[in-house]
C-alpha cells in the first residue's frame, strides 16, 4: 500500500505545487511572461529531447552493430523519454527535472543513482531461482551501467 500512496501523493502534490508556483511567479512578473516561460521551456525541452534522443539512438545502433548490448544507452534513452514527458507538462519543477535528464553531464549521475536504487531493491527482494529438475540455484547478478 505504501507504493500506491507514494504514487498518489506524487500525482496530486506535484501538480498542486506546480500550480501554486506558477501563480506566485505570475503575481511577480505577470500572466503573459509566466505563460511565455511555460511555452519556452516546452519548446526548448522538445527540441533538446529530440536532439539528445537522436544522439542516443545513433549510439544504440552503433553498439548493436558492434555486437555489444547497449544497456547504458537504453537507460539514457529512457531518461530522455521521461524528460520529454515531464517537459511537456506545464510547470517549473518538472521542467527543471526534465532539463537535468536531458543534459548528459547531469543525466549520467541520475542514471547511476536510479540503477543503484533498482539494484538494491532487487537484491533486498532477491529470490533464488531453482530449476524444477535440478537442485542448483541460479542467481542473476545485475551489473551497473
Amino acid at each position: 500500500m505504501g507504493g500506491v500512496f507514494k504514487l498518489l501523493l506524487l500525482f496530486i502534490a506535484v501538480p498542486v505545487i506546480e500550480m501554486a508556483l506558477l501563480v506566485v511567479i505570475g503575481q511577480y512578473i505577470g500572466f503573459l511572461p509566466t505563460l511565455g516561460i511555460v511555452f519556452l521551456t516546452g519548446f526548448l525541452g522538445a527540441f533538446l529531447a529530440r536532439s539528445q534522443g537522436l544522439q542516443v539512438l545513433a549510439r544504440i545502433r552503433s553498439e548493436l552493430a558492434a555486437g555489444r548490448v547497449p544497456a547504458e544507452s537504453l537507460a539514457e534513452g529512457l531518461l530522455i523519454l521521461l524528460a520529454a514527458a515531464v517537459l511537456l507538462t506545464p510547470g517549473l519543477i518538472t521542467d527543471l527535472f526534465g532539463f537535468l535528464c536531458l543534459i548528459p553531464a547531469t543525466r549520467r549521475p541520475i542514471r547511476q543513482a536510479l540503477w543503484r536504487r533498482l539494484k538494491s531493491q532487487v537484491e533486498s527482494s532477491r529470490l533464488d531461482v531453482v530449476h524444477p529438475r535440478s537442485t542448483a540455484a541460479a542467481v542473476i547478478d545485475i551489473e551497473p551501467l
